[in-house]
């Protein structure tokens, strides 16, 4: 059986079986199944690299969805994942703890700014929001209040679950449809003016007695299309939110550990939110692995003799061993070199060649914000078409809405950023 296994995952053994079959059996995420193109089977990473079943090597021009920072198979966390699944892989967060959760949770509480101290570990980005709001309404439970809406803003996107589905975008064509089936909360506009800024303190002040937390991506919005934001409006929120006490939750899935540019998008703000959540990166993009990290006096409003006080939540794979051993690995790595000097040096080498798409008519805007280089399009109605092209030109690239995005692996050369780039300007008719 253990042969058999390990031939089971060796890429170099496999045939089409295995492809042919399992498509028979999948269902695959934000894809309708019957109109689908065949998706491009992968069997293998490297570096900033994805190998196809057949050969062909493919730059990864979205780190997997934001987050192989480190890009694939970095050595450093692969040996710190063999040396913790040859120990432990897991074992139960309910009256056991691990040392490598608890040094994850120590570690946290060192990068994250003012008092963010106390970490509660789960499994998926989406969890870790569900976790923050559910912590949010009890706060105000545990002090006596009734508080169970949420003020969220238009264009933000917090995860597939009915939770984080009520507090993102309802016109988002991905949820759009389940809009009368989520918990209603209270939807406005980013402030992005001080005049907006003031209208926002009024409109939090107005409904502050139902509001439990206000929940935001920070400087980007990312999956309603890569919308950008100042720090301006993050301080505003703060601003209004300790006005009116109210709690509020920044979401760094996308933005945490250096894609907007600095170690935490919050970081450009100067801001401490009561909850952050995180994932993505966390674990370097090599396990599931998420954190809401609270403030203390979050935690103080739980920490009592009642036990009805106490907070029930427990994902099973809570303080995975072997993921939380892959994110001090990954923390390690991100405190070996400056990290912001190599976003840095993205920022400005994708700035100049994805500039050059601005003179393309189909064209509406070129936009960098740290690692995320966005093409924003007047049409998106061809935008579907364009993906097969960015394979013929050996890059990993995923549009969608009306934009052509690239959020690269952090390590990512010159040399391979430029094929990214150049890719995105040949397809929109460059030469």
């Amino acid at each position: 059986m253990i042969s058999l296994a390990l031939h089971r995952l060796n890429p170099m053994k496999m045939n089409s079986d295995w492809y042919t079959k399992g498509m028979e059996h999948i269902w695959l995420p934000y894809t309708q199944m019957k109109t689908m193109k065949d998706p491009q089977p992968v069997i293998a990473t490297e570096g900033v690299r994805l190998r196809l079943a057949d050969g062909t090597e493919l730059i990864d021009g979205i780190s997997s969805w934001w987050a192989a920072v480190h890009g694939y198979n970095h050595p450093h966390i692969m040996e710190a994942m063999k040396t913790q699944i040859e120990v432990m892989p897991h074992s139960m967060f309910g009256g056991l703890v691990n040392e490598p959760a608890l040094e994850l949770a120590t570690r946290l509480a060192g990068l994250l700014p003012g008092d963010l101290n106390k970490s509660f570990f789960a499994e998926s980005g989406s969890v870790s929001v569900e976790i923050a709001m559910k912590m949010a309404v009890q706060y105000y439970m545990n002090k006596g209040e009734t508080r169970s809406k949420f003020v969220h803003f238009r264009d933000t996107y917090h995860g597939d679950t009915f939770g984080a589905m009520a507090v993102g975008d309802p016109e988002d064509g991905m949820h759009s449809k389940f809009s009368d089936v989520v918990d209603k909360n209270l939807l406005t506009d980013l402030p992005r003016t001080e005049a907006e800024a003031t209208e926002f303190k009024a409109f939090l002040k107005e409904n502050a007695h139902t509001v439990a937390a206000v929940i935001t991506e920070p400087l980007v919005q990312g999956a309603c299309g890569m919308i950008f934001h100042k720090p301006e409006t993050l301080r505003w929120i703060r601003e209004a939110c300790d006005e009116a006490d109210v709690l509020f939750i920044v979401d760094e899935i996308f933005t945490g550990f250096y894609r907007t540019g600095s170690r935490f998008a919050i970081d450009q703000a100067g801001i401490v939110p009561d909850m952050i959540t995180l994932s993505k990166a966390l674990s370097g993009g090599v396990s599931p692995l998420s954190v809401c990290v609270a403030r203390d006096k979050i935690f103080d409003a739980f920490y009592d003799e009642d036990p009805d006080k106490a907070f029930m939540h427990g994902p099973t794979y809570m303080g995975h061993a072997l993921g939380c051993a892959a994110a001090n690995a990954s923390l390690d790595l991100f405190e070996a070199e400056d990290y912001e000097a190599k976003v840095s040096a993205i920022a400005a080498q994708m700035e100049s060649e994805l500039g050059a798409c601005r003179s393309f008519d189909c064209v509406k805007e070129v936009r960098v914000q740290g690692a995320i280089g966005v093409v924003q399009l007047h049409d998106a109605a061809k935008l579907d078409a364009l993906k097969p092209l960015f394979v013929e030109k050996g890059v990993w690239i995923r549009p969608f809405l009306d934009i052509i995005y690239l959020t690269p692996p952090l390590i990512i050369t010159p040399e391979d950023l430029r094929v990214l780039t150049r890719a995105i300007f040949e397809v929109l008719g460059g030469k």
